[in-house]
Formats: structure tokens, sequence, C-alpha cells
């Protein structure tokens, strides 16, 4: 599949990848017919998803499966007043429905709006008027069946409730006998041009009502470059990336680059994440690749790893938030494996990444993927010298590139903030070395200026995650009068170091990150917690820190 879209398939360096790759873009491209449906045509028993539950249940699906299922689904959408530019939420979790209802919407070219299972009622209600959506597709489980009946009183524009099941509530349509009672299907009319919006998230920003950002209907052939050539995938991997399909990093991991590179998909639907059962699932399965974010390894590593047999696993990849070195080093030497990391936005795709010919260094992000044209700002505009910290942008003044979003949807005053002069602005601070690997820093607005030093959250957050005591911490800037500003450490103690909180621990984690960094970024004061404020995707909400010490 993948010699549909490009004129060459295999590269040798990052070099030759700089100047040779290049993704062929059909007119009106549409994923669900362009392939899915075209794998299902060439290779119908080819497996593309492999799906199994913490209750025991397994079933494989073949993209002659998914072709099926879509179409039926597509047509019991249809019957039930979707059409194209209609806006969708689907709420399924980690269930296979979610692949059956994302081609489907793709087939009718509406608008498909994923959303995790935490939301409350006044998040539904926000998501609702804010981009008029007309049908909700859901888990049927109380707590989350609740939240959208208790939303509908307050959302207009909301024709359709349909329910998966196990429950289906009244007012809810039954999902499975509607698409087993379905019309055979056809492909619409002009059901879509490449401008046209596909895909819609809510991110859930760390300050102010989550933005909408919407792709258009060729974001999945920008994925390319994460299943090829970061996961690293081929027709006969099975790849499992950990995420809910609540989040962007489902379509970056569970979708779109491993179809098209033939991939099986590998889905582990479970409630409660338990890294005993993930490194069963790898062993029981015989899992090729894997991606998860930082968190996810940190507990990884704390397994007896010589109890599970991982010689399937070849390949992983780490994205989400900034690795630590020393998760990076503890991995590789537990399984032999290398970390390679990434960086994107909801915004984007890959921006920055460490591909296979490239040698990783622990910690750093890698180098530019050659699909966008990525720089680093000074504060006034300027390009930042190697070795000094600057804002990570995106250029696009010789044309948008494959994969950056079309707008925040219907906020032209916030679009035009970002993107202006033919730059998309990241908000996130870099720097990068001679060699060309990037080093995440922070947000803008989390960088530390002390007596003069910029500090970065994540630098001192690296230094103090190679303490055995700290589980969990956020670095954030605290005011001074004499330094402008000082480095607090808000942290939380593992269970072993709990009864130890105090005065002669904060002195031993402020002498730990003298070593381990350069001693100006230590942190001056440091709290103990029992959590930390997050958003509803797990990001630190460094500014309500901010705002609770400020009050």
């Amino acid at each position: 599949m993948l010699d549909r879209f490009l004129n060459r398939t295999t590269f040798a360096s990052q070099d030759d990848f700089a100047a040779n790759f290049k993704v062929n873009i059909p007119e009106n491209f549409n994923y669900a017919y362009d392939v899915v449906d075209a794998w299902a045509e060439k290779d119908p028993d080819k497996r593309a998803l492999c799906w199994t539950n913490d209750r025991g249940e397994h079933i494989d699906f073949s993209f002659a499966d998914i072709k099926k299922y879509s179409d039926r689904t597509a047509s019991y959408f249809r019957s039930l007043g979707i059409g194209k530019g209609d806006m969708v939420m689907l709420v399924l979790k980690r269930r296979y429905e979610f692949w059956f209802s994302i081609i489907a919407l793709h087939k009718l070219g509406a608008v498909v709006i994923p959303a995790t299972h935490l939301l409350t009622k006044k998040d539904i209600v926000y998501r609702n008027n804010a981009a008029d959506i007309k049908m909700i597709v859901c888990v049927g489980e109380e707590n989350v069946t609740r939240q959208v009946t208790e939303a509908m009183p307050e959302s207009p524009t909301v024709t359709q409730l349909v329910s998966i099941g196990p429950e289906i509530p009244e007012g809810f349509n039954d999902f499975h006998k509607g698409i087993e009672s379905a019309q055979p299907f056809s492909r619409p009319e002009n059901v879509n041009t490449n401008e046209d919006i596909s895909l819609m998230y809510f991110t859930s920003g760390t300050t102010g009502n989550p933005k909408m950002v919407a792709h258009d209907f060729t974001y999945p052939l920008a994925h390319i470059t994460t299943g090829s050539y970061w996961h690293n995938l081929h027709s006969d991997s099975l790849h499992l990336t950990i995420a809910d399909t609540g989040w962007g990093k489902a379509v970056w991991g569970k979708l779109y680059g491993q179809w098209i590179a033939g991939a099986t998909v590998f889905v582990y639907d479970h409630e409660k994440f338990n890294p005993a059962d993930m490194l069963q699932m790898i062993q029981e399965y015989g899992i090729t690749s894997l991606c998860a974010p930082p968190t996810i390894f940190r507990f990884l590593i704390r397994e007896d790893l010589t109890k599970y047999d991982l010689s399937s696993l070849k390949y992983c990849t780490i994205a989400g938030e900034a690795l630590n070195p020393a998760v990076f080093e503890a991995f590789l030497k537990l399984t032999g494996i290398k970390l390679m990391e990434g960086f994107g936005q909801t915004e984007t795709t890959l921006t920055v990444c460490t591909f296979p010919w490239t040698e990783p260094k622990p910690g750093s992000m890698g180098k530019v993927n050659p699909q966008y044209d990525v720089d680093l700002l000074r504060g006034d505009g300027t390009p930042a010298e190697d070795g000094e910290q600057g804002e990570i942008v995106v250029r696009y003044s010789n044309g948008r590139p494959l994969g950056l979003f079309k707008e925040y949807y219907r906020d032209k005053a916030l679009t035009d903030a970002t993107c202006y002069d033919g730059i998309y602005h990241t908000g996130d601070v870099a720097w990068r070395d001679e060699d060309g690997y990037f080093w995440f820093v922070g947000r803008t607005d989390d960088v530390i200026k002390s007596s003069g030093y910029r500090i970065g959250p994540f630098e001192v957050e690296s230094a103090l995650m190679t303490h055995p005591a700290v589980v969990e911490c956020a670095i954030t800037g605290v005011p001074d009068e004499i330094r402008g500003q000082i480095v607090k450490a808000t942290i939380i103690l593992s269970k072993e170091y709990k009864d130890k909180a105090g005065e002669e621990l904060v002195k031993e984690l402020q002498s730990h990150v003298k070593k381990v960094t350069a001693p100006y970024k230590y942190p001056r004061v440091i709290e103990f917690v029992d959590e930390l404020p997050k958003t509803i995707s797990g990001k630190i909400r460094r500014v309500e820190i901010r705002d609770k010490d400020r009050k």
C-alpha cells in the first residue's frame, strides 16, 4: 500500500530521507476508500485488527471484515440522518466499534470528534454547542450515558444518541441492532475534497477552554512517517500503541499510519492499566512493536521483566511527554531495546523524532521530520543558534505541509494568533545541539527565569526523577524579589519514602539535583503532595500550581 503514495519507500539515512521522501496526494483522498477498502480488495484476508479485552475475549478482524462492518455502520449512520460535514462525537474507549465508526464516518464525509469517557456533563455540553454536534456514539456504561443524557437539555443540535452496549438506555439507539439490519451501502457522490474537515479534536489545554483543532481529509497521509518510518512497521508487524481512542495518540498509533504500512493493530481493551497485564499481552500475542508515553515505561521497568518472554518485541517508540534519560537507560539495560522518541502536537503529526537510521541520544526528541520545515525562534523572532533555547515553529510560507492543522474551528482570532507570517507557533521551547538533535525544555509559559538564567521544567524534573523517592513531580517558578523567580518542585513520593517527608529529605533531593544537573537549577522550594493537578488528558497543570502559590 505504501508504494501507492510514495515513489520511494526505503531510505538509508536522514539526508536520504530529507532529499527523497515525498507523499503523492491523490485528488479527493479518502482514507476509508483509498486505504481500508483498497486493502480489502487487494488482500481481503489480511489481519487488520487483533482485539482482546481484560475479560479474555478475543476477535481478529481482516480488512474484508473492517470494510464489511464499516459499510454497515455507514449505512446505519446515514439512516439516522448523518451525512457530509455533520459533526459526530465518538466516546468508545478501546472498543472495536471505534474502528467501525471512524471509518464509516470517513465514508460519509462526516466529521469525527473522538472524545474521552472521562467527560462530565459540563464538558459534553460545551463540546456539543461549540461544534454543533449532531450525534453521539458512546459505550453503554452508566457513568458515560448518564453524563450524556444530562447534557441533552442544553444541547439543541444533538439529534441522535447511539449506544454500543452493554446497556441501551432510554433515548439511545442500539448500535448493533442498527448495523445488523442496515441496508447495503453505496459510496455517496462528491463525498469530500482534500480541504474538507474530516477529524477534529478538543485539546485539553493547561489553560482556558479546550480548542477545536480541525484536520482535513489528507491528514492520514501525514502519518506515513509515523507508521512506516518512526514505528518502523511493515506487513508482518503486530503493533501496540497504549492509548484510549479519545486521544489524538490513537489515530497516531492505532489506525492511519499503521494500516497504510500494512501492519496489524493490536488493541488491549482494559479498564485499569496494570503493567504486569500489559507485559503478559506482549508475551502471549507476540507483539513486535510498542509505543507508549514515558509514564508507561516507568511502570514497566519496575516490574520483574525476567518473568516474561519479550523476545517478539523488536522496536519501541515513546511520545506524549518528554523522556527522562534514566528511563531510557533502564529499559535498554533490561531489554536491549532503545526507546526512539518522537514529538508532535494535536495540531501536527510527527515533527521531530528519532528514525531507525538515527542513533538516539537519551533525553533528546531526535531530529526534524523533513515533512515539516521546523526551526527554533528567539523571542524577537530571529532564529536561535545551536545550544540556544527557542520556540519550536513550523514554517509554511512555501506551502502548507501535509499534517498541519487546518484551523482552530470557529476561532479565527486564535488561529491568527498562532499562525501568521507563514509560521505556526507551537508554544513549546527546545534547544538544538550541534548534531541537529532537539532537546525539549517546556511550554513557553512554563520556562523559569531566575537570576538571568532560563530554566526549563523538564530538565529539573528529569534530574529529580532519577532519585528513588520521586514517583512524579512538577517544576514551577515562584516569584522572588531578588532573583525574579526561584525553582519550586511539587513532588509525589514513593511509598517507601512517604514517612521520610521533611527537611532532611528536602536537602537530600536538592543535593541530588545539584549533582545530576547544573547547580543553579536546583529547587529552592520543595512541597510534598499526594497528587498533582492535571487535565483530563493527564497533562500536569503547572498553571494551577503557580496560581495557588501566588494566592
